[in-house]
């Protein structure tokens, strides 16, 4: 007799949603009780808890009496946790925060008696196309998973596999993960029910049992499921509970000869719902602040600091993944449940930015307080550009920054600060109210460098960095108290600030290293540098160059960029502006939609001219509809006067155009995008993101309910033809006018989570619940991008480091030695030297289980494989699985040189 089904009891758990987090957990420990009390009291039944140790944590932090409860369960194999902390959008967060995740998740899973080994992903929007590496450098053989699967895959099953050739066994739920609670809505017909539901879907399962996913959202199985089921088997169906495990690795014989190589993200078998790529945008931005900041901290705590922050660097990573969860920075959620994300990932970079900040403070302890500091994140060196606050220059004097090894830099000043801070007439009574604003030596932000008394006038002199010896505030209470009864009456009390300017110094930083300057007045230009400066950067009127790139303004406002190799892209910057009737999850013009395109001001302003940056600013004044008539179908004839402004900045040695956008939203319901005209049209584009560069078409395949709109995620970057855009955090993108044009979305404003009528989407995504909050009325909306003009498609344009190059600026602090000392000698940390060579990870590690040392992950970011070498302070290297888990040892000579394959993740531990 052949088995007829395996049921496996779950529940999926959004951990926030349209309800707040602990509205939800609050669900969620009554449920995990009657999960702990049916399968104590019925040994037959199991338990699969979501692929997601962030239930299971939340649970004990209410339940921690019942953590031997649970961890006997783990122990017996009836109840299968993790080995996710969270299940996540895929496309909203880096390739190394997924690693996070999954290493998390694995290690809280351990502590309780082990993780199941099925990389679980029941939910997400689509999927990313190095996920099965991912699993497999984990050591995971399996996967399973809904949304996303193309129409190709006819069984219940396929081999899915990564760009670096890696597979794992993926089981599709085809139906979903609620597949079996259908046949269970009849408690006395589960028998027939299951019957009909084999026959309907015989041709998917083959010789395997049918796979019934017993549980959907928030909430726990019927505690007389298992009762249900023995009374419903027989002599001729057999039917038995299991985990997923247990059913992947007991019940499955056949074995899948479909092959799918790549992202999961067709409509084919269930929405994807792309619209969540572009709605919520502050979300987006502050996912990517938090990831490139504990990136950050991460690597100058390993390389510059002798103390091991990681306590507070794992609770900055534990609060970016659970907001990564797939109602979570996706923005779908209610208002309120959105703040609280907001928060938590705020509350993830200010941690993040204490540990760096703290550990750039050690090496800033060497360098004197009228220098600074630079650290490079990045493991290549390179040229930077730093603004500071120095004194300003006296009249007929320039200044010139110089560096550690003497040599002199030009500097570009950007603006001097007034000097009179404050002026006023006080009478003597009043001069102690007065002295209450002193703060030991700090007054308005500065430090007291000297100050003046005479009889009814007290001038205080202000400094960054103090040179007039110590103060003593007891003696100037004192002093003054005294000339106060003098001299009673009027007082004048003047407070001046030492001349200060703001400067932009050039800095030439190592591989993940350090570097200091000082500036000072010179009455003579720089001496030349050693090496050829790069071409500078100048403006005049509406044109911008530096010798690498080129652009003008045009009459409407956009830009002429002309590349190095004469690549040139006209039209760039043309917004385009149109209604959306839909929601959180999906993208809907209104029937009769109205697009704005052309601006009915402009006007460009000359901020700087170089030598090292110059900038313009372009405004352009659009009528906007104030949104939707009440039919939803219409665009409201009211209109709004919206000023956008686009900064264009070019900078010396930089083959690219940094563009940022800004505006006052005052409009709801509408898609704002920014249109990059191509030479040519295109039939594909490539984006970059989550260890890989994905190639996609004009189209996208669709057949479950939803339109398939050809919106994609991006990450990094995206490339289109000779166009090749920089981004500093995710985005949503697309080919429009036949492959023409690239559009970038700037601002998707709605204001419900779900429609229930959807013209582009078949069923409801969730409740229609209002979400005011995702309008974004009243905020002003920012964006920042860079153009990167080339022929020689993203890897010729080393478009991967270009990149990183705009995505990281370097780090800068004042030095905190006695003024006038020697400025330390340049050093340098981990240096990479590859061509499309991507480092997502430099961190310290600790343990006894796998040893100390500096943690590396390099990915091949190319179909031709990589050759690097590695250099830094080590002598021994070990190569590690993604769980940290040791596989070789790699031998070190002149450093580490190594070949990775084509879209190869491989992870170092060296020391």
């Amino acid at each position: 007799m052949s088995e007829a089904a395996v049921f496996v009891p779950h529940f999926h758990w959004d951990r926030e949603w349209y309800e707040p987090f602990q509205v939800f957990r609050h669900r969620l420990v009554t449920a995990l009780d009657t999960v702990l009390e049916t399968a104590e009291a019925d040994p037959d039944f199991r338990f699969t808890v979501d692929g997601q140790m962030a239930a299971i944590e939340d649970y004990l932090e209410m339940r921690p009496e019942n953590r031997d409860r649970l961890a006997a369960l783990v122990g017996e194999g009836r109840l299968a946790i993790g080995p996710w902390l969270i299940l996540l959008d895929e496309f909203l967060c880096s390739g190394e925060t997924i690693v996070r995740n999954l290493q998390l998740g694995w290690a809280v899973a351990e502590g309780l008696g082990g993780a199941m080994p099925i990389g679980y992903l029941p939910d997400m929007f689509g999927h990313i196309a190095q996920m099965p590496q991912i699993l497999a450098r984990a050591g995971i053989e399996h996967a399973a998973l809904w949304r996303g699967v193309p129409g190709a895959v006819e069984g219940h099953a396929f081999r899915w596999r990564a760009p670096d050739g890696s597979e794992v066994r993926t089981e599709f739920l085809f139906d979903g993960y609620d597949n079996g609670l259908d046949l269970l809505l009849v408690p006395d017909r589960i028998g027939r029910a299951l019957g009909e539901y084999a026959e309907m879907t015989a041709q998917r399962w083959g010789g395997d049992p049918v796979l019934a996913m017993a549980g959907t959202d928030h909430c726990a199985p019927d505690p007389r499921l298992a009762a249900w089921l023995r009374r419903a088997a027989g002599p001729d169906r057999a039917i038995t509970i299991a985990t997923l495990d247990e059913y992947v690795r007991r019940h499955v014989r056949d074995e899948p000869a479909t092959v799918v190589t790549g992202e999961l993200r067709s409509h084919v078998r269930g929405n994807i719902l792309p619209g969540v790529l572009s709605v919520r945008l502050g979300l987006k931005q502050r996912m990517a602040v938090a990831e490139r900041t504990i990136d950050q901290a991460e690597r100058v705590n390993a390389l510059w600091s002798g103390r091991d922050d990681s306590p507070f660097l794992s609770l900055a990573w534990h609060k970016i993944i659970e907001s990564t969860a797939h109602d979570s920075v996706v923005g779908s959620g209610t208002d309120e449940t959105c703040t609280q994300v907001e928060a938590r990932l705020a509350e993830a970079a200010q941690i993040a930015r204490a540990v760096r900040d703290a550990a750039l403070a050690e090496p800033a302890a060497l360098v004197p307080s009228d220098g600074h500091l630079v650290a490079n994140p990045l493991p290549f060196p390179r040229e930077a550009l730093v603004e500071v606050e120095v004194a300003a220059p006296p009249a007929g004097s320039t200044l010139v920054a110089t560096t550690a090894d003497g040599r002199e830099h030009p500097v570009q000043l950007i603006s001097e600060a007034p000097t009179v801070l404050s002026d006023e007439r006080v009478d003597a009574s009043q001069l102690e109210r007065v002295l209450r604003r002193i703060h030991r030596r700090e007054l308005f932000g500065r430090l007291i460098d000297r100050y003046e008394l005479t009889p009814g006038s007290l001038v205080f002199h202000l400094a960054e960095v103090p040179t007039s010896g110590p103060f003593d505030l007891l003696i100037l209470r004192r002093d003054v108290a005294a000339a106060a009864a003098a001299h009673p009456g009027e007082w004048r009390v003047l407070t001046l600030e030492e001349a200060r300017a703001t400067a932009l110094v050039p800095v030439r930083v190592p591989a993940c290293g350090l570097a200091s300057f000082r500036v000072a007045p010179s009455d003579r230009p720089a001496a030349p540098a050693a090496a050829p400066a790069p071409a500078t950067a100048t403006a005049t009127g509406r044109a911008l160059s530096n010798g690498l790139v080129e652009v003008e303004v045009a009459e409407d406002g956009t830009l002429k960029v002309t590349g190095a190799d004469g690549t040139v892209l006209s039209g760039v910057g043309r917004l385009v502006d149109g209604g959306d009737r839909g929601d959180s999850y999906n993208y809907a013009p209104p029937a009769r939609d109205v697009l704005v395109s052309e601006p009915a001001e402009i006007g460009v302003e000359l901020l700087e001219s170089g030598p090292l940056r110059a900038r313009v600013r372009v405004t352009r004044v659009y009528e906007w509809p104030a949104e939707l008539s009440s039919d939803r179908d219409l665009r409201s004839g009211r209109t709004v006067p919206t000023p956008v402004e686009t900064l264009v900045e070019v900078r010396a040695g930089e083959p690219f155009v940094r563009v940022s956008t800004a505006f006052l939203n005052q409009s709801a319901d509408h898609r704002l995008r920014f249109h990059v005209p191509l030479p040519e049209p295109v039939d594909t584009s490539a984006s970059a993101g989550q260890f890989a560069v994905t190639e996609r078409g004009l189209s996208a395949e669709g057949g479950w309910g939803e339109y398939p709109i050809p919106t994609f995620p991006a990450g990094s970057f995206v490339s289109a033809g000779a166009a090749h855009v920089l981004l500093a955090h995710s985005s949503e993108y697309e080919l429009v006018d036949g492959g023409s044009e690239l559009a970038l979305t700037l601002l998707r404003a709605i204001g419900s989570i779900s429609v229930n009528i959807h013209p582009l989407r078949d069923e409801p995504a969730a409740s229609e619940i209002p979400a005011p909050g995702a309008q974004d009325l009243g905020m002003r909306i920012e964006n920042r991008f860079a153009v990167l003009p080339s022929a020689d498609g993203w890897e010729g344009a080393e478009a991967v480091a270009r990149a990183e190059e705009f995505r990281n600026d370097v780090l800068v602090t004042r030095g905190t030695a006695p003024a006038g000392g020697h400025l330390p000698p340049d050093a340098t940390g981990i240096r990479v030297d590859g061509t499309n060579v991507l480092v997502s990870a430099v961190r310290r590690v600790t343990g006894a289980d796998h040893g100390a040392g500096t943690e590396i992950r390099l990915t091949s970011m190319s179909d031709t494989g990589s050759h690097v070498r590695v250099t830094g302070p080590f002598t021994e290297a070990t190569t590690v699985d993604l769980l940290g888990r040791p596989l070789a040892d790699t031998p070190v000579r002149d450093g580490l040189h190594l070949d990775l394959a084509p879209w190869e993740i491989r992870t170092l531990r060296v020391r």
